[in-house]
């Protein structure tokens, strides 16, 4: 054991050093896994805000371009310039009442029960 020993030291074996470079390339696929994961789902929800806000866009537009058809198509039926759209006005502050005085918070608590319940158990292909 002197200053020219011929031991090597037994942490640094063959089969330890081929054991950590196993062990390393494991991490570094695990943590390129979990990237991947994550850049898809942040592609998939940005595909779906993209394609929830186009349609909300076009139905929005559909739903204007109607009510003013009806408002004039009763401006027409009514021979007067401003009475279909004071109906369509009116049809839309009933509307509002009734949702503001009617309709308890609870009846859409409970449809968001109904709609969203366990999705996100039901979204995860991981198996436990």
């Amino acid at each position: 054991m002197g200053l020219f020993s011929t031991e090597e030291d037994a942490s640094k074996t063959p089969r330890t050093d081929n054991l950590m470079g196993n062990l390393m390339g494991y991490l570094d696929t695990r943590i390129d896994l979990v990237r991947l994961e994550a850049q898809e789902k942040a592609k998939v929800a940005f595909v779906g805000t993209v394609h929830g806000v186009t349609l909300a866009a076009i139905g929005l537009l559909f739903f204007v371009f109607l009510n003013l058809f009806l408002a004039l198509l009763l401006n027409d039926v009514l021979d007067s310039p401003y009475w279909g759209f004071g109906i369509v006005a009116a049809f839309y502050l009933v509307l509002l009442i009734v949702f503001v005085v009617g309709i308890d918070k609870k009846l859409f608590q409970g449809l968001a029960d109904k709609l969203l319940n366990n999705t996100i158990y039901k979204s995860d292909k991981r198996q436990a």
